[in-house]
């Protein structure tokens, strides 16, 4: 991964407070908060929108 990822841990702690049931693809802003929050995967995973999103507001380095 070029980019900071995230994996929860065994407690399931980011998964209860996150509410990530069903799956759900996530972006975390640099402040902590939910910058985007997809629809209940699978059917809901919209990854074009993700990409768009991260384009948008993410800065190359």
């Amino acid at each position: 991964m070029t980019m900071p990822t995230l994996i929860d841990r065994e407690d399931n702690r980011v998964n209860a407070i996150y509410g990530a049931w069903p799956d759900r693809l996530y972006i975390i802003g640099a402040d902590g908060k939910i910058a985007y929050q997809g629809g209940p995967g699978p059917g809901g995973f919209r990854v074009k929108e993700i990409e768009n999103w991260l384009a948008e507001n993410v800065k190359a380095k």
